[in-house]
Protein backbone atom coordinates (compact mmCIF):
# COMPACT_ATOMS: atom_id res chain seq x y z
CA UNK A 1 0.00 0.00 0.00
CA UNK A 2 0.79 3.72 -0.70
CA UNK A 3 1.56 6.15 1.57
CA UNK A 4 -0.51 9.51 -0.20
CA UNK A 5 -1.39 12.90 1.69
CA UNK A 6 -3.30 15.62 -0.39
CA UNK A 7 -2.52 19.17 -0.67
CA UNK A 8 -6.28 21.48 -0.36
CA UNK A 9 -6.63 25.27 -0.11
CA UNK A 10 -8.72 27.50 -1.02
CA UNK A 11 -7.83 28.60 -5.09
CA UNK A 12 -4.78 30.63 -5.34
CA UNK A 13 -3.60 30.18 -2.25
CA UNK A 14 -0.20 28.04 -3.49
CA UNK A 15 -1.00 24.55 -3.40
CA UNK A 16 0.35 24.02 -7.29
CA UNK A 17 3.41 26.01 -6.32
CA UNK A 18 4.09 23.75 -3.01
CA UNK A 19 3.17 20.64 -4.78
CA UNK A 20 6.49 21.31 -7.26
CA UNK A 21 8.42 22.22 -4.71
CA UNK A 22 7.60 19.20 -2.47
CA UNK A 23 8.18 16.71 -5.43
CA UNK A 24 11.48 18.04 -6.21
CA UNK A 25 12.47 17.61 -2.80
CA UNK A 26 10.90 14.14 -2.13
CA UNK A 27 12.81 13.58 -5.31
CA UNK A 28 16.19 15.13 -4.01
CA UNK A 29 15.90 12.47 -1.12
CA UNK A 30 15.39 9.58 -3.76
CA UNK A 31 12.10 9.07 -3.56
CA UNK A 32 9.64 8.02 -6.62
CA UNK A 33 6.93 10.36 -6.37
CA UNK A 34 3.47 10.16 -8.42
CA UNK A 35 1.86 13.24 -8.30
CA UNK A 36 -2.25 13.36 -8.97
CA UNK A 37 -4.19 16.52 -10.02
CA UNK A 38 -8.20 16.98 -9.25
CA UNK A 39 -9.63 19.31 -11.69
CA UNK A 40 -13.39 20.23 -10.84
CA UNK A 41 -13.95 21.26 -14.81
CA UNK A 42 -12.80 18.65 -16.27
CA UNK A 43 -10.16 18.63 -18.34
CA UNK A 44 -8.65 18.08 -22.37
CA UNK A 45 -5.11 17.22 -22.69
CA UNK A 46 -4.81 15.70 -26.02
CA UNK A 47 -4.01 18.87 -28.56
CA UNK A 48 -6.87 18.14 -32.03
CA UNK A 49 -4.86 16.86 -34.84
CA UNK A 50 -2.48 14.96 -32.76
CA UNK A 51 -2.92 11.19 -33.48
CA UNK A 52 -4.21 10.00 -30.01
CA UNK A 53 -6.76 12.87 -30.09
CA UNK A 54 -7.79 11.66 -33.42
CA UNK A 55 -8.15 7.78 -32.25
CA UNK A 56 -10.58 9.22 -28.96
CA UNK A 57 -12.43 11.42 -31.48
CA UNK A 58 -12.84 8.41 -33.33
CA UNK A 59 -14.50 6.30 -30.78
CA UNK A 60 -11.67 4.84 -29.10
CA UNK A 61 -12.63 4.83 -24.94
CA UNK A 62 -8.87 4.44 -24.12
CA UNK A 63 -5.78 5.85 -26.26
CA UNK A 64 -2.26 5.02 -24.58
CA UNK A 65 0.85 6.83 -25.54
CA UNK A 66 3.89 5.60 -25.25
CA UNK A 67 7.71 7.09 -26.51
CA UNK A 68 11.04 6.01 -24.86
CA UNK A 69 10.84 8.28 -21.93
CA UNK A 70 7.00 8.67 -21.20
CA UNK A 71 3.80 6.73 -20.97
CA UNK A 72 0.12 8.88 -20.79
CA UNK A 73 -3.39 6.93 -20.84
CA UNK A 74 -6.44 8.93 -21.54
CA UNK A 75 -9.25 6.68 -20.51
CA UNK A 76 -13.33 8.10 -21.14
CA UNK A 77 -15.11 7.30 -17.85
CA UNK A 78 -18.80 7.36 -16.91
CA UNK A 79 -18.11 9.02 -13.64
CA UNK A 80 -15.83 10.25 -11.67
CA UNK A 81 -13.16 7.78 -10.25
CA UNK A 82 -12.63 7.47 -6.60
CA UNK A 83 -9.65 7.74 -5.12
CA UNK A 84 -8.91 4.06 -5.06
CA UNK A 85 -9.68 3.65 -8.58
CA UNK A 86 -6.85 6.05 -9.62
CA UNK A 87 -4.68 4.24 -7.39
CA UNK A 88 -5.45 1.34 -9.28
CA UNK A 89 -4.26 2.68 -12.47
CA UNK A 90 -1.12 4.17 -11.24
CA UNK A 91 0.03 0.91 -9.99
CA UNK A 92 2.88 0.06 -7.15
CA UNK A 93 5.75 1.86 -8.54
CA UNK A 94 6.08 4.95 -6.20
CA UNK A 95 7.77 5.36 -2.93
CA UNK A 96 4.68 8.58 -2.08
CA UNK A 97 1.93 9.61 -3.78
CA UNK A 98 1.24 13.67 -3.75
CA UNK A 99 -2.27 15.15 -4.64
CA UNK A 100 -3.29 18.13 -5.05
CA UNK A 101 -6.78 18.19 -4.48
CA UNK A 102 -9.07 15.54 -3.76
CA UNK A 103 -10.64 17.22 -0.92
CA UNK A 104 -13.43 15.28 -0.28
CA UNK A 105 -11.70 12.28 -0.52
CA UNK A 106 -11.15 10.33 2.67
CA UNK A 107 -7.31 10.42 1.86
CA UNK A 108 -4.87 12.38 4.90
CA UNK A 109 -4.74 16.34 3.55
CA UNK A 110 -2.43 19.19 4.34
CA UNK A 111 -3.90 22.63 4.03
CA UNK A 112 -2.64 25.80 2.32
CA UNK A 113 -4.05 28.53 4.40
CA UNK A 114 -3.04 32.07 3.73
CA UNK A 115 -4.81 34.84 5.80
CA UNK A 116 -5.20 37.10 2.83
CA UNK A 117 -7.57 34.46 1.48
CA UNK A 118 -10.28 34.73 4.35
CA UNK A 119 -10.22 33.70 8.32
CA UNK A 120 -11.62 30.07 7.61
CA UNK A 121 -10.14 27.18 6.97
CA UNK A 122 -11.15 25.29 3.79
CA UNK A 123 -11.38 21.70 5.78
CA UNK A 124 -12.55 20.56 9.17
CA UNK A 125 -9.78 20.38 11.90
CA UNK A 126 -10.59 16.57 12.03
CA UNK A 127 -10.26 16.20 8.47
CA UNK A 128 -6.41 17.60 8.29
CA UNK A 129 -3.21 16.18 9.15
CA UNK A 130 -1.20 19.56 9.49
CA UNK A 131 -2.44 23.36 7.85
CA UNK A 132 0.70 25.13 6.60
CA UNK A 133 0.77 28.97 6.47
CA UNK A 134 2.16 32.16 6.47
CA UNK A 135 0.80 33.16 10.11
CA UNK A 136 -0.27 31.28 12.52
CA UNK A 137 -3.37 29.60 13.82
CA UNK A 138 -5.62 29.87 17.27
CA UNK A 139 -5.91 25.68 17.05
CA UNK A 140 -3.80 22.69 18.32
CA UNK A 141 -3.55 21.26 15.07
CA UNK A 142 0.02 21.12 13.54
CA UNK A 143 1.18 24.45 11.71
CA UNK A 144 4.08 24.48 9.27
CA UNK A 145 5.63 27.70 7.93
CA UNK A 146 4.56 28.29 4.03
CA UNK A 147 8.35 28.26 2.11
CA UNK A 148 9.67 25.98 4.39
CA UNK A 149 9.90 23.29 1.89
CA UNK A 150 12.21 20.81 3.77
CA UNK A 151 10.06 21.23 7.01
CA UNK A 152 6.83 20.34 4.89
CA UNK A 153 8.38 17.26 3.39
CA UNK A 154 9.81 15.85 6.95
CA UNK A 155 6.92 16.31 8.23
CA UNK A 156 5.21 14.51 5.31
CA UNK A 157 8.02 11.57 5.21
CA UNK A 158 7.62 10.97 9.23
CA UNK A 159 3.79 11.21 9.22
CA UNK A 160 3.14 9.64 6.23
CA UNK A 161 6.32 7.17 4.89
CA UNK A 162 8.05 6.46 7.75
CA UNK A 163 5.31 6.01 10.31
CA UNK A 164 2.64 5.32 7.63
CA UNK A 165 -0.14 5.71 10.34
CA UNK A 166 -3.07 4.07 8.25
CA UNK A 167 -3.26 6.87 5.85
CA UNK A 168 -2.29 4.44 2.99
CA UNK A 169 -4.67 3.31 -0.06
CA UNK A 170 -4.64 0.01 -1.54
CA UNK A 171 -3.67 -0.30 -4.88
CA UNK A 172 -5.11 -3.62 -6.07
CA UNK A 173 -8.03 -5.47 -5.26
CA UNK A 174 -6.57 -8.32 -3.31
CA UNK A 175 -4.99 -5.75 -0.79
CA UNK A 176 -8.61 -3.95 -0.35
CA UNK A 177 -9.62 -7.78 1.05
CA UNK A 178 -6.99 -7.90 3.35
CA UNK A 179 -5.11 -10.53 0.95
CA UNK A 180 -2.13 -8.52 -0.50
Amino acid sequence: MLPIVSIVGKSQSGKTTLMEQLIAEFKRRGYRVAALKHSREGMEVDRPGKDSWRFAQAGSDAVLVSSPGKLALIKSVEHEPDIQEIMRMIGPDFDIILAEGFKKSNIPKIEVYRRELGSDLLCSHGELSAVITDGSLNSDIVQLPLGDTVAIADFIEQTFVLEGQGNTVPTSPMQEDGQA
